[in-house]
């Protein structure tokens, strides 16, 4: 019998991420076209029931699908192209929106976090809403990932025509590069979590012509996350 043993092995394999986002819609799609199949069954089910335990359980039954759907839906938007309405919209005006959403997203954690933001008049030319998502992501990680004691401290202020906010954040421990901060999708995978919302974040700053960038100060033991944006006006 022939020894194969020392023969080349084949390289992993490789797929366009492109690809990748065409299948993982396409799934989606599919999906939530057999959720929305059984959400249908069971709305008529709830309706010829008569049993009042039973139409609580066909409630919750519901409520998963719709749960399950949403996550799907979620995902493939996840994993798409930044698409923008930008409008000129005021730096000062941004964060107070910014601080305004977390503390509704986050309530119990947002008294934990340490304003120092110097923007003045500044205008940016942005999408707020989506920009907004972008800096969520970052403020989310932070809270669930090895937090250490200690407060967040975010800050912001113009330095040579660009806005750059900063999060700093306490870590317990932290062991991760970050020259690929944001570049490598589905890499750290969790219940709920894909891997996949750095890099949106990293995308959609990119989208605006910002930067995004990390690095970790062991002696202070605290992540540093920057993130860079031209003024209104400044683009290129």
């Amino acid at each position: 019998m022939e020894d194969r043993s020392s023969e080349k092995q084949p390289d992993s394999l490789s797929v366009p991420w492109p690809d990748i986002v065409k299948f993982v819609r396409q799934l989606s799609h599919d999906l939530r076209n057999h959720l929305n199949a059984a959400d249908l069954t069971a709305a008529y089910i709830n309706e010829v029931a008569a049993d009042p335990e039973l139409k609580s359980e066909i409630k919750r039954l519901r409520e998963t699908l719709s749960a399950a759907a949403r996550a799907l839906q979620n995902l493939s938007a996840a994993m798409g192209q930044a698409r923008l309405a930008p409008m000129s919209y005021g730096a000062s005006e941004f964060m107070e929106d910014l601080q305004k959403k977390i503390a509704i997203d986050f309530p119990e954690q947002s008294g934990e976090i340490r304003w120092a933001i110097e923007p003045g008049d500044a205008k940016l030319n942005i999408d707020p809403q989506q920009l907004q998502l972008a800096m969520l992501e970052l403020f989310s990680n932070a809270f669930r990932h090895n937090r250490g004691k200690g407060p967040l401290i975010a800050s912001g202020k113009i330095d040579n025509q660009r806005f750059v906010f900063t999060v700093r954040e306490p870590k317990t421990r932290f062991e991760l590069p970050t020259e690929s901060w944001g570049r490598e999708p589905m890499h750290r995978t969790s219940p709920g979590h894909y891997g996949l919302g750095l890099h949106r974040a990293r995308a959609m700053i990119e989208a605006h012509g910002g930067e995004l960038r990390a690095h970790y100060e062991p002696g202070e033991s605290v992540l540093v996350t920057t993130i860079t944006l031209p003024l209104s006006g400044q683009v290129g």
